[in-house]
C-alpha cells in the first residue's frame, strides 16, 4: 500500500534546544532506516517550512501507523494522509 503524507512539525515555544537537537538526530536516523528498508520511498522538504511531503510503501494501514508513530518527532507533527493507487494513465512504474 502506498501513502502520500504531508508532515508539519510544530515544536512548542520554549522547548529545550538540546532535547530538540537529540530528537532531530534520532529522526534523521529513523528516516534513514525506513528508506533503506524500502518503506519510505520519497522524502521532500517543503521550502520555507518545517514540513515534508513523503510517500511510504507498507503492507497495511496498521503497519503504516506503526512506522509513522515510530518517528521521534511524531508527537509534534500535524499529519495529513492519503492512500494512493496506480492511475491507469501513468507511464512510470508503480514506485
Amino acid at each position: 500500500m502506498l501513502f502520500h503524507v504531508m508532515m508539519n512539525v510544530h515544536i512548542p515555544q520554549g522547548f529545550d534546544q538540546e532535547k530538540l537537537k537529540q530528537l532531530q538526530s534520532e529522526e534523521h536516523e529513523r528516516a534513514r532506516e525506513l528508506q533503506l528498508q524500502g518503506k519510505w520511498l520519497h522524502l521532500w522538504r517543503v521550502a520555507g517550512k518545517y514540513a515534508n511531503v513523503s510517500v511510504f510503501e507498507v503492507e497495511s494501514p496498521a503497519e503504516f501507523h506503526e512506522v509513522l508513530s515510530s518517528l521521534p518527532l511524531y508527537p509534534f507533527m500535524e499529519v495529513e494522509v492519503a492512500a494512493l493507487c496506480r492511475h491507469p494513465g501513468a507511464l512510470e512504474p508503480n514506485k
